[in-house]
């Protein structure tokens, strides 16, 4: 189910991609790892949680609540509360610093490797993540993703959808907006992006919230481009 505009794409030099949900699948990943550590909690509702946790914190550092911190560091705020809702008590710091760590680790969605590595092979493909850099470079050498660059809002000081980070991605290219399509699996990201000047592709990711969870993945027809993954994205743009 590919659906593409094809003038829309034709000034393209830059693929900016979102991470988390996108390229690789932190729900299963987080899963796993919970129920690795035999933590004694629902491992689905553990990573939902977790993943919950994170646009409230962003928004703590977007309206100076916080002063700038790195996503590990609000990973591992929210981390230290989610342990004492499911009472989790026997952790050690150790553990903990582990467990936190499983960002750094998350597993590819199936056509992830397959797709960026086409698409490398006529675009610039480069992350543009809330993650730090740290994380984003430890995750590409985990899952194998053959990033171009690795850009985060740790370059910026901002957090998506702050406009520095789209427009950042330009001026870090010497391109100008148009040429820059950003590539997610949320339409809000997206929309944010268009609000910039930038394409806009959206990948299908039904299973991002684990099979319990009803996702919406209608196309929108305000999107360059909508395809099921990766692999279709290369397709839709000729790679």
């Amino acid at each position: 189910m590919e659906h593409v505009n094809p003038q829309g794409a034709a000034h393209v030099k830059v693929l900016a991609f979102d991470v988390f949900g996108t390229v690789v699948d932190w729900h299963k990943s987080i899963m796993r790892e919970v129920q690795s550590m035999k933590l004694d909690v629902d491992g689905d509702q553990f990573a939902l949680a977790w993943r919950a946790g994170y646009m409230p914190a962003i928004r703590k550092v977007m309206y100076g609540e916080l002063d700038w911190t790195l996503i590990d560091d609000l990973h591992r705020m929210i981390l230290d509360a989610l342990l004492e809702t499911f009472q989790v008590t026997h952790l050690k710091e150790e553990e903990k610093r582990k467990l936190n760590g499983v960002w750094h680790r998350l597993d590819p969605w199936a056509d992830s490797v397959e797709g960026l590595t086409r698409l490398k092979s006529r675009y610039t493909i480069c992350t543009m993540s809330n993650g730090n850099i740290g994380l984003l470079a430890n995750m590409a050498k985990n899952a194998r993703l053959p990033w171009d660059c690795i850009l985060s809002a740790e370059i910026f000081r901002k957090y998506k959808p702050d406009p520095a980070t789209y427009l950042g991605v330009a001026k870090v290219f010497g391109v100008e907006p148009g040429e820059v399509m950003m590539v997610a699996a949320h339409q809000d990201d997206l929309a944010h992006a268009r609000a910039c000047g930038l394409k806009t592709a959206y990948v299908e990711r039904p299973l991002e919230y684990g099979p319990s969870q009803q996702k919406d993945v209608s196309p929108h027809p305000d999107n360059t481009v909508h395809s099921r993954n990766l692999v279709e994205l290369a397709a839709a743009l000729n790679c």
